[in-house]
């Protein structure tokens, strides 16, 4: 008898227009189009596997006229609104998956009342329009009640001002347009299948990672949860010491390492080598060194998959394989 055959794993070959040796080929392509593409995928096998905590990172700034590598200058607004259009545009592929994602079931969380506002104006499609446009602050008042959002002292202030212009009229929209946030229903909008939180934390207030914490819990066992370029990398490293922010701290190990990168794409850049660390659930890891060769047509871009593994490979362990592949070429 011969022992069984093991299938070995299809690995998804790196997204084009990516490499910083092509910038020019990257602005002539929809790069984050083909990111949407993947990670509906990915997210779509993760959902029928039942998990609930799902990450996706990769650069937002890659791709178009404006395409921007790590090496670039850019600043967090730019970031915020290419992550804000990039979920408006990821979101409305579940409910053509299920009729179950559509009348508001996919919950888009936005940072802050202003990015709910710029992309309800932005993108007035109804196919973006259906799903609903909250903030992190409205879901987790919603779920926990009033007064359980957690916010940092200088938003509550002007928060608290901005009540107070708006007198009988209600808000006077210092912090954004509260007409731009659908209303959340129990029975209607709530409870929804899928919550798309737009990098949350990441350039804002570091109590919004709690926050999230908090509207998961508060969420039926049917819901899963999204983070859209949250850093949960930064979380993870230990960034933010515990010593300094310890009610993060213990978040991090009670929530963020529950969490499975479903679409990861980020770029490994060390001692002279150039590479990326990438996974497309339910593949393994990746550790992709990437080269340029010189051919009769000149340059190429050349992918070498150096390593994968089941187990995520820490950025010490990616960039070792980088350099072992890269003396024995």
């Amino acid at each position: 008898m011969f022992p069984p055959l093991h299938a070995i794993p299809v690995l998804s070959e790196l997204p084009e227009g990516i490499s910083p040796f092509e910038k020019g080929a990257s602005k002539n392509l929809d790069v984050q189009g083909d990111f949407r593409l993947r990670a509906q995928k990915a997210v779509e096998e993760a959902l029928k596997d039942n998990l609930r905590l799902i990450e996706i990172e990769f650069p937002p700034l890659i791709g178009g006229d404006q395409s921007k590598s790590q090496f670039d200058d850019f600043d967090n607004v730019q970031e915020l609104d290419k992550n804000k259009d990039w979920a408006i545009q990821f979101a409305p592929y579940f409910s053509t998956v299920s009729t179950d994602y559509r009348n508001g079931k996919t919950w888009l969380i936005f940072p802050d009342t202003k990015e709910c506002e710029l992309a309800r104006y932005e993108w007035k499609g109804s196919k973006y329009q259906e799903s609903t446009f909250t903030t992190i602050e409205a879901a987790t008042n919603f779920l926990c009640g009033v007064g359980s959002y957690e916010g940092p002292w200088g938003a509550n202030i002007v928060g608290g001002l901005s009540k107070i212009l708006g007198g009988k009229d209600g808000d006077a929209g210092l912090l954004g347009d509260q007409s731009s946030l659908d209303s959340l229903d129990n029975g209607m909008n709530f409870p929804p299948l899928l919550q798309c939180v737009v990098q949350p934390g990441n350039g804002g207030p570091v109590e919004d990672w709690c926050n999230c914490e908090q509207v998961f819990d508060a969420s039926p066992e049917t819901t899963s949860m999204v983070v859209i370029n949250g850093a949960l990398d930064k979380l993870r490293g230990g960034f933010y010491p515990a010593v300094f922010f310890p009610k993060l701290a213990s978040c991090v190990d009670r929530f963020y390492n529950r969490f499975e990168s479903i679409f990861y794409l980020k770029p490994i850049t060390d001692k002279g080598m150039y590479g990326w660390l990438y996974r497309v659930y339910p593949e393994p890891w990746q550790v992709i060194l990437q080269t340029v060769e010189q051919g009769e047509k000149g340059f190429r871009i050349v992918n070498n998959v150096v390593y994968s593994s089941d187990e995520r490979p820490s950025y010490n362990d990616a960039v070792a394989k980088l350099m072992d592949a890269s003396r024995q070429m």
